[in-house]
């Protein structure tokens, strides 16, 4: 703990050690400046105090992280009313200049290196307003110096910064300098230990804690002010939405013996077994059999052109949902121990929710509603008979021709599957490129596999209406100008996905949503209301089962325990996948989102053309990219492009989480022929491209001079080395 109270007994145990064991000493050796600032103040009080006030205004405009001992020295200087009005005044007025220059004069270099803390604190001050403020002001672990910097960035009146820092900034003042007055009558060693001093250095130890828990119940009698709380609850947990989240939420709410319910409005498992992963990933399967019998020749092997049964094709996907239903069913839960409700969920207060009118009281609330198909205002569009990723595993019929509006993920998936089926299909983006959150090269490289798989992928073309005829139905598109058609029997609508915010009571409780529709929710994933928590899709930042799952965990751990011990949302490592063939993975930055970001990064790349298992299986398509912090093998992120790519980057996952370096993973044994070992080469390029190069030279010349060197012939010492006369495995001694 970095507080002024252990900088301080550090202070005189070093100068004690120093200066002498002696009493006199010591303390002399410590009290000479004091004495010299004490008699300055009396011969001139106004004078001394005006220069201090001056110097504080000064070191706090100037963002000197030196405030806490100029608090403390001020207590010994002047006491603890005249050294509190002093302080409490200074540095107002120096912080509010920061403030100002901050806004004014260095805004681009402050935002350039704020980073994640000027966001989460634009988000705090867009939630609570002044209130935000006052709180950090509040808790002086957070340096003052750097909340002024972040503060000239945001909406705020000078006006009330000033009375803000004035109020937040007092009771931290208080105590230090009160700190300091107590420094200031030590006399002698034993003063140091005197009830008064070290009662003002804990105080000053425990004000953090003592800020937060303060601030934390301030907030929650403001945020709970109208609602009344239930002498006794129901449930320990009620969680909202049986998806992914929503299942680990409930299922680790019954394992440590939590009353929980489980409401589901719809069908169990949510959007991943029904309508999302496991029905892509099973017919993306079988189009990757198609196609791998299209390509049977070049194996040597003569196939006949596959003829595909699309309607016995959605069987099998089906089979495949039926297959996983038992993991995600009412039945297995409810053996599990959860009460399981199919009906319609409605908070009506922060600790209780209506299932279908029957009022349910609990401690802690999980909402895991996951998120539905965006569907754009396209004129035309709702009359077309659209497809979303919800509905068209209804289809029974291969559309002859099917147009896709989106190259994300889904549309990239689906698109390619689809092609490979049969389909003409037809991609239709608005951006200038597929996977917009991917790097360059990789939309570059997928959106190739598209066309060489039969997909008419078309970006930079702006969809402006359905249209229906007697010459069919025609999805029209502006691009460089002009007025595009492309014909479609059927058309899959893939530009996103929406959190389900609304319908079960978050309007009423005035529960806030981020610009991106998502709720609004803190490092604990807690919402508006402490007891009231948000994971998955409708938390994001991510639509990924997994995410969901990730986060379940600390939305409900949080929930049932957070009054004694709260768990912040680890971030750092999300792998995402696109299942196209082959397939895309990325874990950490990429080189598009490091450079939006300000990161300073060097990147090794491995191309699988030279790797031999690539090589064997006819698939040397793709790579492996790493960046890594400049000069050192600490992982930033990976990319990885090829067969299966989601399998063998979970080494780069595995080594993020844990802090491996490439170093480490280079000096791992990868089983040989695997897709695996490109994640060694590629360490090993970054390995080379950090090569010593001045060792190597000496040792060049080393081994030059051995091979020149004039040696006496061998000695019997090398015969004393330990080696087994016998090479026998059998014999009794050991083999070697």
């Amino acid at each position: 703990m970095r507080r002024v109270a252990q900088i301080l007994l550090v202070a005189l145990i070093v100068a004690l050690l120093v200066v002498g064991w002696r009493d006199g000493v010591s303390l002399q050796a410590l009290k000479n400046s004091r004495d010299i600032l004490l008699a300055l103040n009396a011969a001139r009080p106004l004078a001394f105090a005006a220069a201090f006030f001056a110097l504080y205004v000064i070191a706090t405009a100037i963002s000197l992280p030196i405030a806490e001992l100029m608090t403390v020295a001020a207590g010994v200087l002047f006491g603890l009313l005249e050294g509190t009005v002093l302080v409490s005044f200074a540095s107002t007025l120096g912080a509010t200049l920061a403030m100002l220059g901050s806004r004014f004069l260095f805004r681009d270099w402050v935002r350039r290196h704020a980073g994640e803390r000027l966001r989460r604190m634009e988000q705090g001050v867009a939630r609570d307003g002044a209130f935000y403020l006052f709180s950090l002001r509040l808790v002086p672990a957070i340096p003052f110096f750097l909340i002024n910097l972040l503060a000239g960035l945001m909406p705020m009146k000078v006006r009330t910064y000033w009375w803000v820092s004035q109020l937040g900034m007092l009771p931290a003042t208080v105590v230090y300098v009160a700190a300091g007055t107590q420094l200031g009558h030590v006399t002698s060693l034993s003063g140091l230990l005197s009830p008064t001093l070290i009662g003002a250095l804990v105080l000053i130890a425990l004000l953090p804690w003592l800020t937060r828990g303060g601030l934390a119940l301030l907030r929650r009698r403001r945020v709970y002010r109208g609602w009344k709380c239930p002498a006794a609850f129901d449930r320990n947990l009620i969680v909202i939405g049986a998806g992914s989240a929503g299942l680990v939420s409930a299922y680790i709410a019954a394992t440590v013996r939590a009353k929980v319910t489980l409401v589901e409005g719809e069908r169990m498992g949510g959007d991943c077994l029904n309508t999302g992963c496991v029905p892509s990933k099973a017919l993306i399967r079988i189009a990757r059999a198609a196609h791998a019998v299209r390509q049977a020749r070049c194996f040597g092997i003569e196939a006949s052109a596959p003829q595909v049964d699309f309607a016995a094709a959605m069987h099998q996907v089906h089979e495949a949902i039926a297959a996983v239903a038992p993991h995600d069913s009412v039945e297995r839960f409810q053996k599990l121990g959860v009460d399981v409700r199919r009906g319609h969920a409605k908070i009506v207060s922060p600790w209780c929710v209506e299932v279908d009118g029957e009022a349910i009281t609990t401690r802690a609330i999980v909402i895991a509603a996951g998120a539905e198909p965006v569907v754009p205002e396209l004129p035309g569009l709702r009359g077309s008979g659209f497809l979303t990723s919800d509905t068209i595993w209804s289809l029974d019929a291969l559309p002859p021709r099917l147009v896709i509006l989106g190259g994300g993920p889904i549309g990239c998936e689906l698109a390619q599957a689809f092609a490979r089926l049969g389909s003409r299909v037809t991609v239709v983006q608005r951006a200038a490129r597929l996977l917009m959150r991917e790097d360059d090269e990789v939309s570059a490289f997928v959106a190739e596999r598209l066309r060489t798989d039969g997909v008419d992928v078309r970006t930079s073309h702006a969809a402006v209406a359905v249209e229906t005829g007697a010459d069919g139905k025609w999805l029209r598109c502006e691009h460089a100008g002009e007025s595009v058609r492309f014909g479609f029997d059927k058309i899959l609508v893939a530009i996103g996905r929406t959190p389900r915010t609304r319908g079960y009571g978050l309007e009423e409780l005035k529960i806030p949503l981020t610009p991106k529709k998502t709720l609004e929710t803190d490092a604990w994933l807690q919402t508006l209301y402490p007891n009231i928590y948000a994971c998955g899709d409708v938390a994001g930042p991510w639509q990924l089962t997994h995410a969901g799952a990730h986060q379940a965990w600390y939305a409900t751990v949080n929930a049932l325990f957070g009054g004694i011990k709260r768990f912040r949302v680890d971030e750092r490592v999300m792998p995402v996948v696109t299942f196209t063939d082959p397939e895309v993975a990325r874990v950490g930055l990429n080189e598009r989102e490091a450079q939006q970001r300000g990161v300073a990064y060097e990147a090794s790349r491995y191309d699988l053309a030279e790797l031999d298992r690539a090589l064997a299986e006819q698939s040397p398509e793709g790579f492996v990219k790493v960046l890594t912090a400049p000069g050192k093998d600490r992982i930033l992120g990976a990319t990885c492009v090829g067969p299966h790519a989601g399998e063998w980057s979970a080494e780069f996952v595995l080594a993020m989480r844990h802090r491996i370096g490439l170093n480490g993973i280079l000096s791992t044994v990868h089983a040989y022929p695997t897709f695996a070992e490109a994640n060694k080469y590629a360490a090993g390029n970054w390995k080379k491209a950090h090569a010593p190069e001045r060792i190597l030279r000496w040792l060049g010349r080393w081994q030059h001079w051995r091979r020149h060197e004039r040696h006496a012939p061998e000695t019997a010492s090398v015969r004393e080395l330990p080696v087994h006369d016998s090479l026998d495995p059998d014999s009794e001694k050991p083999f070697t």
